[in-house]
């Protein structure tokens, strides 16, 4: 008789919960799920949603508990501190450990600091594990026990923490060190559409501000933090950094998995390790895709990562094709969708196409090749469109004329094609004649 082989994974985020579906839809393998941050997969993604009250902790979690003995997934929760490669084996922190025979890492991310003084201070945390949700039930419970709280570093968590605490009535004090929020992924029509809609929901947004330092009187617990502009002291009882994240890669440092900013993967996935592979935050590409970066800490490719190295340890080795660029945020009332390539900057030989309402609250972004027209994407504020339509003009190189002329095909919503689609053709034609002029 075959021995059963056994795959083991390490994280239970998107990647790795999917990968161990797709396993199971697919093969009789033993399957293993480990993580040390919850028991269970939750939706990371909702984390802020349970602090505003919209959830409860139990609703995040998408899958009865009873579904993983039902697909014969084992759960372990705890934390894996060093991987034997030659053995096959991963070692756990409380000295037990388990044999593999194909090990996948699906680590994820953590939060990226930058040694600031006093960072080590209860009261400063991240947004990203279950635990920094807890902690941040401790430190800002309501706006008694936290007058104010500082949050730096100007990206997507940092928004989100922004608007969780804000609808507990605690003050807040943003610094960003770019001159507008997300420029250096926003081009600055949109970058600023976005800073003025924060300052509008009374968020103390400081724009091109640097963290000198996070003070304390006792060493123990925040007081306040320095600013490097004029040295101003800012008073605080909770300091959010969310200056971006990083791959959880440190237990891998003394094994002879290649890493460089994460887990150095093929086509396939797989390490230079024959039996062990790397997907989701935690695995950096060896190869070019496009513009997309090496590292992709976004749900979606979390996602298919998983579906893809399935087919792979089923027996269809099957290379990683996610697709069209795409992807989707919220800042406070405005939702954000982005599909293809719309550069903070246009590339050479591109130009940009910016519309937007009166009140600022509705905006299109989209870069075109200027020689050909051809479209090559588009930001939306403001405004739901449908993934599909752009993924088609994305894949059959369909001009920014075909877009517009089609927009209505893209809105799913009729009271906005009514009111707006006018004035985004008049002002396209405007601008396509003086620069052809």
């Amino acid at each position: 008789m075959n021995k059963q082989e056994h795959i083991a994974i390490i994280g239970n985020g998107i990647s790795g919960v999917t990968l161990a579906r797709h396993i199971r839809k697919n093969s009789d393998k033993k399957i293993t799920l480990i993580s040390d941050e919850s028991p269970y997969f939750f939706s990371r993604t909702a984390l802020m949603y349970v602090y505003m009250g919209h959830m409860k902790w139990e609703h995040l979690i998408p899958y009865e508990k009873d579904f993983w003995k039902k697909n014969r997934i084992e759960l372990i929760h705890k934390r894996v501190v060093n991987i034997d490669v030659e053995n096959n084996v991963l070692h756990f922190e409380d000295n037990d450990q388990l044999n593999y025979d194909q090990l996948v890492l699906a680590t994820g991310s953590v939060p990226q600091y930058y040694n600031w003084p006093g960072q080590h201070l209860k009261g400063v945390q991240g947004l990203y594990a279950k635990q920094d949700l807890e902690l941040l039930e401790e430190h800002a419970p309501h706006h008694q026990a936290c007058q104010r709280a500082v949050i730096v570093g100007g990206g997507l968590i940092g928004v989100e923490l922004a608007e969780m605490l804000h609808t507990r009535d605690i003050s807040v004090t943003f610094l960003v060190r770019e001159p507008y929020f997300w420029n250096t992924i926003l081009p600055q029509h949109s970058a600023e559409l976005i800073t003025n809609h924060i300052k509008k929901q009374g968020i103390d947004l400081r724009l091109s501000t640097h963290l000198k330092a996070i003070n304390s009187d006792d060493d123990v617990k925040v007081k306040s933090v320095s600013i490097s502009e004029n040295n101003q002291e800012i008073p605080c009882q909770l300091v959010g950094l969310t200056t971006g994240v990083r791959p959880h890669i440190d237990f891998l440092e003394t094994s002879s998995i290649a890493i460089n900013k994460g887990v150095v993967v093929d086509e396939y996935f797989r390490t230079n390790v024959e039996n062990i592979y790397a997907i989701g935050d935690c695995a950096e590409r060896n190869y070019s895709l496009g513009h997309r970066p090496a590292i992709e800490s976004v749900w979606y490719t979390g996602r298919i990562m998983g579906e893809t190295l399935a087919q792979t340890l089923c027996g269809n080795p099957t290379k990683y094709a996610p697709g069209h660029w795409f992807n989707s945020a919220k800042f406070f009332d405005i939702e954000y969708q982005t599909y293809g390539w719309v550069f903070s900057t246009p590339k050479t030989g591109n130009a940009h196409f910016y519309w937007k309402d009166e009140e600022e609250e509705k905006a299109i972004e989209i870069e075109y090749e200027v020689a050909t027209q051809k479209f090559l994407g588009i930001n939306s504020f403001g405004i739901r469109l449908r993934h599909e339509f752009f993924d088609q003009c994305l894949s059959s190189n369909k001009t920014i004329d075909f877009v517009l002329d089609h927009f209505e095909q893209a809105n799913f919503d009729p009271e906005f094609f009514g009111t707006y689609y006018h004035q985004i053709k008049v002002k396209w034609q405007e601008e396509n004649k003086k620069a052809n002029a």
